[in-house]
């Protein structure tokens, strides 16, 4: 195969590539940052429109997500939905911001979007705890948890060793 071949080949290669994860990512929202969700959980603002969800140890939860009631939230997830009001959402924010300090990290607030962009709902974590977003066949909302060991893989440098203390 002379060099030219080799190009156009590569160039179909990645069109084809192209046009497949346009297929296959069609059914995915995304979780963007937003100042004015981090406010509103740092204001322990409990929106009556939303089903609250933790994943994680309930003392100090690696996420935090509201999701409309519209929405049906995929069984096979692990979340937990809790009761929420704005004294829960206080200990449950201060705890989280709490286990984020430990490792010099803070917690943010995201929007939750469908793939039309539409909002879903509200995220709050630290910025390593993140996931995907996909609206199932059956209606429901694939948002799976982030990482059990969220907080413990912080406890980890840079170069992969542990701190000094």
């Amino acid at each position: 195969m002379n060099r030219k071949s080799g190009v156009y080949l590569l160039i179909a290669l990645c069109l084809a590539v192209t046009a497949c994860t346009g297929q296959l990512f069609r059914n995915y929202g995304k979780i963007d940052p937003s100042s004015e969700v981090t406010g509103a959980f740092e204001r322990y603002e409990v929106k009556p429109n939303y089903r609250y969800y933790i994943s994680g140890p309930d003392l100090f939860p690696n996420a935090l997500m509201g999701l409309d009631r519209r929405y049906r939230l995929d069984p096979e997830t692990l979340w937990r939905e809790v009761e929420m009001t704005p004294e829960r959402m206080k200990g449950i924010v201060v705890q989280m911001k709490v286990k984020a300090s430990e490792s010099y990290k803070l917690q943010f607030g995201f929007e939750i979007t469908d793939p039309g962009g539409q909002p879903l709902g509200v995220w709050y974590s630290i910025l390593t705890a993140r996931t995907f977003v996909r609206m199932n066949e059956d209606g429901t909302v694939r948002i799976d948890t982030p990482d059990l060991d969220t907080y413990n893989d912080l406890r980890k440098d840079g170069s992969g060793g542990e701190r000094d203390n």
